[in-house]
């Protein structure tokens, strides 16, 4: 595992800007065999996170959510390895994880909802827990209303971000 020792912690960002910062940081710290599990409600920062992570580690973008497709790999254009984004929100186990046949040898892989999905895939891994924080600045969204109109209303909400390595 890589030098991300020095950011385990907590943290609060205060924009998207500074979250895509922290992911940056994080992707200058990955090396390939590096796994992240990102764990946050909708709209917490995930995949902002992991354009900055994309950006530090210098692959080919744009890197967006891949929850469609399930997993994008994004090559680096700098002699690095690749990252692997993954959204495991529809899959329904670690099995149906593994059977993406992901090359967790020579990648940095990033997976989205992961939680409770990788722990047969390596013995250590990152876990960063995102946590939007709730100031009335937008809508509640734990009661299930989302959008992409309450993005725009709350996206300047702070997020509290936990990062931990595991197991």
């Amino acid at each position: 595992m890589t030098g991300l020792d020095e950011l385990v912690g907590e943290r609060e960002i205060s924009s998207p800007a500074e979250m895509e910062a922290l992911g940056r940081t994080i992707g200058e710290s990955l090396r390939a065999g590096d796994l992240l599990v990102l764990t946050g409600a909708l709209g917490a920062g995930k995949t902002t996170l992991t354009r900055g992570i994309g950006a530090g580690l210098g692959v080919r973008g744009p890197v967006q959510s891949p929850t469609f497709v399930i997993a994008r790999t994004h090559p680096s254009l700098v002699g690095g390895p690749p990252l692997v984004h993954v959204d495991a929100y529809r899959l329904g186990s670690a099995a149906e994880l593994d059977d993406l046949d992901i090359d967790l040898d020579g990648s940095v892989v990033v997976v989205e909802w992961g939680r409770d999905m990788v722990a047969g895939l390596r013995e250590n891994w990152w876990e960063v827990e995102l946590d939007r924080e709730w100031h009335g600045r937008g809508l509640d969204t734990a009661c299930g209303l989302y959008s992409r109109a309450t993005d725009d209303l709350d996206a300047d909400t702070p997020r509290r971000v936990v990062i931990s390595r595991r197991p």
